[in-house]
């Protein structure tokens, strides 16, 4: 069924916005997104650097050009992590600072919000799906059996949601 995959999809973009909160731990993904000045192009870090985690609240950023060290240093301090990276000549390290307990309330709210949008990107794809079933020519009792076919469908997934959230809200939460 089509609208699976819709839901799917709806899920692993709110698992994607997830990642960009962090736990005080580090994540190389915690860099997804930002891009660096590389011979007059805009390259994701990913593509210029091996990012590492040799500490449970630290990246290293290892260029394989250590020509683009610098424009990489630029572009993390440029995207408004709230880590001040440390380039030794080598390599950058980004030290991820530990979070206070309304910082993580902050975070908590934001992964809240973001279950929300994804539960409002839920209930969208249920009401397309329900205004085609509708529009197309079906049995009384057909059409009813399809509409809660959907309705299960979208229950099931807005489980998974809250599943999802409160796993980030236990990871924000944990010291």
């Amino acid at each position: 069924m089509d609208i699976e995959i819709k839901m799917d999809k709806a899920i692993e973009a709110m698992e994607n916005k997830f990642l960009n909160i962090r736990a005080g731990r580090a994540n190389p993904a915690m860099l997804n997104g930002i891009s660096a000045e590389y011979y007059g192009t805009l390259t994701p870090i990913q593509s210029l650097a091996n990012i590492t985690v040799p500490e449970a609240r630290q990246l290293m950023v290892k260029p394989f050009d250590k020509g683009a060290l610098k424009d990489i240093e630029r572009a993390i301090n440029e995207a408004n992590l709230g880590i001040t990276p440390i380039n030794n000549g080598e390599v950058i390290i980004l030290t991820i600072p530990e979070l206070t307990e309304d910082r993580r309330k902050e975070y908590v709210k934001m992964a809240k919000e973001i279950a929300e949008e994804a539960k409002i990107a839920l209930r969208n794809i249920r009401q397309d799906a329900n205004n085609t079933i509708k529009a197309e020519e079906h049995t009384e009792d057909e059409e009813k059996m399809l509409l809660e076919d959907v309705q299960e469908t979208i229950v099931k997934y807005n489980k998974i949601v809250d599943e999802k959230l409160k796993e980030k809200e236990a990871e924000l939460m944990s010291v």
